[in-house]
């Protein structure tokens, strides 16, 4: 990692992921807000409030802060936001009040919601290295209806720093000041000691190179509303010494796209794809661990009937461009919450991602896992971007044990 990289820390919220820490406004008002590669805007509650999440610290107050500015419908920054419209607002909102304020709203896939207003505000963050970095006219959505049906927040939650590829996200806005549109993280499993924390690394100098690094290129997934996603391409896992590819059906493509998204944290496939991976565990895993399928809710996933993390077969995750991920069993087979005699396979099928794949938090932890949108490969028609990942092979392991990677701090602003 450069010297030059922008470093910040990412505090785990046990059991939940990863909360990005910055100030707003002035005086500065303290935010905690979740870091989602799988999404673009950064929002949080403001007051009044009509309706907010449970949060255990004070919401941020427009009316208090001398640098916040309103967005109206007329700027160009409420252009990007014409696709991100609460249910309760009109079409043609902006086109009869062109002088009022830019609203916006955004359903996740938990079924989690904010609507709220367009602004700009002065942002602080301290870096890795102590110093305090000040960026003025962030936009960002002041959140006053918040919704969360199914419980996937927490009382930590103040909001969200999009961290995907559209215009309003934190990366794209503080690039300018960092030298180049990427990013890398490194973050820890959320069963973690909090003390312990994850980091992000912005612009120059964050890029991921060396000895045990694979490349797979970034590429537009299909659904508009996935535009702003990190895409990839995978061509299937190996299980022991078998392959399976993403796709069964001979006669279309045999490799299918799937978002890498650190807001969710599981990583999520197709059922088709699912039912075959878990088809081949079963025959492959050691009888004593009697794996079965359970669903629930939404989700479908394959559990085992022990506390022990087996060791064997070997997994290995393939990606286009030749790219080989070796499965970590630690990270693979996880605690189950509800039974805590279980544990349950990192890769599940989740109903609300019937037709897309997600490559989750849990999967990326203990790796350093960079995006580079400055860096173009051929066919520029079909591949925009890279991304890079490092390998936990044995020797990247060996030299960076869990104890000390995650603690030892990259120089930064």
């Amino acid at each position: 990692m450069d010297p030059t990289a922008h470093g910040f820390l990412l505090t785990t919220v046990p059991g939940a992921g990863q909360n990005f820490k910055f100030s707003i406004g002035t005086p500065p008002s303290e935010i905690y807000a979740i870091a989602d590669t799988g999404s673009t805007l950064i929002w949080t509650q403001c007051k009044p409030c009509k309706t907010n999440f449970k949060t255990k610290r004070p919401m941020f107050d427009p009316s208090k802060s001398s640098t916040y500015k309103n967005i109206t419908c007329r700027e160009k920054e409420c252009r990007f936001v014409d696709d991100m419209k609460s249910v309760d607002d009109s079409p043609d909102f902006c086109t009869k009040y062109p002088a009022r304020s830019c609203p916006y709203g955004v359903t996740y896939a938990g079924a989690t919601s904010t609507a709220g207003v367009l602004a700009k505000e002065t942002v602080t963050l301290t870096s890795t290295t102590g110093k305090t970095v000040t960026l003025k006219d962030v936009v960002f959505g002041c959140g006053d209806f918040q919704e969360d049906r199914d419980g996937s927040t927490t009382d930590y939650d103040m909001g969200v720093v999009g961290l995907g590829r559209g215009p309003l996200s934190f990366v794209s806005q503080i690039a300018p000041y960092v030298g180049g549109n990427k990013f890398s993280h490194c973050l820890v499993p959320l069963d973690t000691d909090p003390k312990i924390q994850s980091k992000i690394n912005f612009g120059n100098g964050s890029e991921v190179t060396g000895e045990g690094v694979v490349s797979t290129p970034l590429v537009k997934l299909e659904s508009y509303i996935f535009k702003d996603n990190y895409g990839v391409v995978a061509q299937g896992i190996t299980i022991g010494d078998k392959f399976i590819p993403y796709s069964s059906n001979v006669t279309s493509l045999n490799k299918q796209h799937m978002m890498v998204d650190s807001g969710s944290t599981f990583t999520s496939v197709p059922y088709e794809f699912f039912d075959r991976i878990t088809t081949e565990l079963k025959k492959s895993l050691d009888p004593i661990f009697k794996p079965f399928i359970a669903k629930v809710a939404k989700n479908t996933e394959l559990c085992l009937n022990s506390t022990t993390i087996p060791k064997e077969p070997k997994m290995t995750f393939h990606f286009d461009g030749g790219g080989k991920l070796p499965l970590v069993t630690e990270k693979m087979f996880i605690k189950d919450e509800e039974n805590k005699n279980n544990l349950c396979f990192g890769i599940k099928h989740f109903d609300d991602h019937a037709n897309v794949g997600v490559y989750g938090a849990v999967m990326q932890a203990n790796m350093l896992v960079g995006f580079d949108m400055d860096r173009e490969v051929d066919p520029p028609n079909t591949i925009l971007e890279r991304l890079d990942r490092a390998l936990p092979n044995a020797a990247w392991l060996a030299a960076f044990p869990q104890n000390k990677t995650h603690s030892s701090s990259h120089s930064g602003i």
